[in-house]
């Protein structure tokens, strides 16, 4: 049986779990290209810039996060102001259990009252575990991105996903 989950908002004062739960992702390979480390107050000043317009959701259990989910923008042209680039983050302790799952279906609702009509991503095509959460979410795999980046020196594939919100879900 699945513990309780809850979502909410993330506030600034959320800066120091979301910093620790990223650079788990970050020190396993797993989900990022990002190497560096984040500190409390590099996330903290993320979220005061990205704002109401770009919200973190968080996701607890027992009053303690256990995984969150984010987005920013996708293209600065105007064209793509209802695009939204989103990424998902799971304890370790926490993956398979549930907590990516209520970070996304917390996520594109919220998104969806603020007008985006996509949510989009790139997740490592060797992370199968984040392909699954997003299509039981009902995100589609658009492609595939072949050599999209280097990692440690290793080229790595990304899996393009996105889901459709709002109007464009419903045309």
């Amino acid at each position: 049986m699945t513990p309780a989950l809850t979502t909410r908002l993330a506030t600034a004062d959320d800066a120091a779990a979301i910093a620790r739960i990223y650079n788990q992702g970050i020190e396993d390979r797993v989900a990022t290209f990002e190497t560096e480390p984040r500190t409390a107050e590099q996330i903290g000043q993320q979220l005061r810039d990205k704002g109401d317009r770009y919200p973190t959701i968080v996701v607890e259990h027992d009053g303690r996060i256990v995984a969150w989910a984010g987005a920013s923008s996708y293209r600065p042209r105007p064209a793509y102001a209802g695009i939204a680039d989103h990424s998902v983050y799971v304890d370790r302790g926490w993956r398979g259990k549930g907590a990516g799952r209520a970070a996304l279906e917390a996520l594109c609702p919220e998104y969806e009252r603020r007008g985006f009509w996509k949510l989009s991503s790139r997740i490592f095509a060797t992370n199968a575990a984040s392909i699954a959460l997003h299509q039981r979410c009902g995100f589609r795999i658009v492609g595939t991105y072949r050599r999209h980046a280097k990692l440690d020196g290793s080229w790595m594939d990304c899996v393009i996903v996105e889901k459709l919100l709002g109007d464009a879900a419903r045309a």
